[in-house]
């Protein structure tokens, strides 16, 4: 099952695929939309080039795990990414994801604009290998259940 992550953004809007068989991150890219119409346009049609059965999308906790302003605005554009798409969409804890990829970019050179137009894209794959990886550890355990938040 191909997988596309998602790291919403004003702005600028990371998305990472998964290989055909959901194991593996993949591809990663930056979608530049400020209209919410038009940026769930480019999401619903980069999913459907991409045969993609299931969208994550970063969900922003506070890092106490309790849910602000920003959280309540995510998950109204994942239910909006839904309906759009007809795809299952779950939310999934994206605390921490931006940090590390700043962090990634920085250990590995990337600075100033070059690394403020790709950090979305590295937080994006974040959010995949992480969701995929707690599939794999569901999987491994026997169960069933999606680790993500149903929408």
């Amino acid at each position: 099952m191909r997988i596309m992550a998602i790291d919403y953004g004003e702005a600028r809007t990371g998305a990472a695929v998964s290989d055909a068989t959901g194991m593996l991150a993949g591809e990663a890219w930056v979608i530049f939309e400020r209209n919410t119409e038009k940026l769930l346009h480019r999401i619903v049609e980069e999913a459907a080039s991409r045969a993609v059965e299931k969208i994550v999308m970063g969900y922003p906790r506070n890092m106490d795990g309790s849910l602000g302003p920003r959280a309540e605005k995510y998950a109204e554009f994942a239910q909006l990414l839904r309906e759009a798409s007809g795809l299952p969409v779950e939310l999934w804890d994206e605390r921490r994801t931006t940090i590390d990829a700043h962090r990634i970019l920085s250990e590995n050179g990337r600075r100033g604009q070059k690394h403020k137009q790709t950090v979305d894209a590295v937080a994006a794959s974040l959010i995949l290998e992480g969701y995929l990886n707690a599939m794999r550890i569901e999987a491994e355990r026997g169960g069933t259940d999606s680790p993500g938040e149903q929408l």
